[in-house]
């Protein structure tokens, strides 16, 4: 049923999983049956997309109040530093980015004990499984249309999951806005792509619904093809560039050599569309997650006091390591925290007794290497039954999950093209399960049914 649906991924089974479709192939993990959630927490979530990309757009602008806020960081954080480097660069030159494309994911987590639904982060690059997502849910929905009596479930409270047609029209739309008929959108991808059918079914759709040809490259193919004309044209491999849509260049590893952060370079230097720009990319950094929840900050870029009041809502508690009284909380009490990197894609948190172990050793080497974290409150979701199949096999038990919310913003100087909601992705796992990344191993793509 599930290969029926399309649920597959690449795995690295042989020595070719990754570079050539079907090669390696094992289905996605997934949950056999949907997970429960309130109707009115997941109204919350949608109304939250637009306000969020609208915020997205807002702080990217403010060039000193991202490279002010992440000046610490950079200090002791690599990838950091060469990421502001690139943005500062852009500053110098003026670089403006008339057309700006965000293809985000805010994810979000009910705390059981205060019974609030909490953002767990902003994904600005690289939001994950639009394609995927969207199978699930017809799983799902499928599922419970044949046997929804057995399990008395209602196949019709779990709602339709319009992400990839959604993302295809954004990307495009902005492809139009381009105005090269000959051009394409380009995919910018890890050398060994895991989830290549995700952005497969990403690209059939912008060919089927919208004639717009894709193209997929690495960060070092783009540094060994890509050029950029004097008057900013970006061609790769002899392709016209309108869009670049980076699946890749959120993690160190992304960068194993300069040609990889050459070709982020010549990428941000050119007129193509950047999803994202440099500037969009740091806004989704943790610590400016960790800013932006400071009060007064939300007043410098949102003017509207009822969409400040919602944001403020699903902000859970976030601190830098400056903060001495949360810093010695969660050393007396780590399983209330979690401590977070600059870090994206899963596995990269800290938990339980390695918070405390962790902080002990950052104050006691008095190290600059605090500002390389932020220091967040735990969230606490209700375990629920759940059957979660993995490479075939089904496994029962307890689970929790994060609900995470694709919106779309695109505008043209001042006109705003497309701000909206674009569907969601709901991730399982194991409740004794730390981390939530279903391309690192951690969880199970799912979906949700309405009580």
């Amino acid at each position: 049923m599930a290969l029926l649906s399309g649920i597959e991924a690449t795995r690295y089974l042989n020595g070719r999983s990754g570079k050539v479709p079907g090669t390696g192939l094992v289905h996605a993990p997934f949950a056999l049956l949907p997970m429960s959630f309130p109707k009115v927490y997941w109204r919350q979530a949608c109304e939250l997309a637009p306000i969020f990309s609208e915020l997205v757009d807002r702080v990217s602008l403010d060039g000193t109040f991202l490279q002010e806020s992440l000046s610490r960081t950079k200090k002791v954080d690599a990838f950091t530093h060469r990421l502001l480097e690139i943005h500062s660069k852009m500053l110098e030159i003026n670089k403006k980015e008339d057309i700006r494309l965000g293809l985000h994911r805010s994810d979000y987590m009910l705390d059981a004990e205060t019974k609030s639904l909490f953002q767990v982060e902003l994904n600005t690059i690289s939001s994950s499984f639009p394609g995927l997502s969207c199978l699930v849910s017809e799983l799902h929905r499928n599922l419970l249309n044949h046997y929804g009596k057995h399990v008395g479930l209602d196949s019709r409270k779990v709602p339709g999951n319009t992400a990839v047609s959604r993302y295809a029209e954004a990307l495009a739309k902005a492809w139009s806005e381009y105005n090269n008929s000959s051009a394409v959108v380009m995919f910018v991808v890890q050398n060994e792509e895991r989830n290549m059918y995700d952005q497969y079914w990403l690209s059939e759709v912008m060919k089927e619904m919208h004639g717009v040809t894709t193209i997929r490259k690495t960060l070092a193919e783009i540094d060994a093809e890509g050029r950029v004309s004097s008057d900013g044209t970006l061609t790769v491999n002899g392709h016209t560039v309108a869009v670049v849509y980076f699946r890749a260049g959120y993690s160190p590893s992304d960068y194993p050599s300069e040609s990889e952060w050459r070709a982020r370079f010549l990428m941000e230097q050119s007129a193509a569309i950047k999803c994202p720009s440099i500037s969009y990319h740091l806004v989704g950094t943790k610590k400016i997650q960790q800013e932006l929840a400071k009060p007064n900050v939300l007043e410098r870029f949102i003017d509207n006091k009822d969409d400040i009041a919602k944001l403020r809502k699903c902000f859970a508690g976030l601190w830098s390591l400056d903060n001495e009284d949360v810093v010695k909380s969660a050393i007396e009490k780590p399983e209330l925290y979690v401590l977070k990197p600059q870090r994206e894609g899963g596995g990269n948190n800290i938990y339980g007794d390695d918070v405390r172990e962790t902080l002990f050793r950052l104050k006691s080497e008095g190290s600059e290497e605090l500002s390389a974290y932020i220091l967040m409150q735990r969230i606490f979701p209700t375990a629920s039954l759940a059957y979660l199949v993995r490479e075939g096999v089904c496994h029962r038990g307890d689970a929790i999950s994060e609900l995470g919310i694709y919106g779309a913003y695109l505008r043209n100087k001042d006109k705003v093209i497309m701000n909206d909601q674009c569907g969601y992705l709901m991730r399982t796992k194991v409740s004794s399960s730390n981390e939530g990344g279903v391309a690192a191993g951690f969880a199970v793509l799912d979906s949700i049914y309405l009580n």
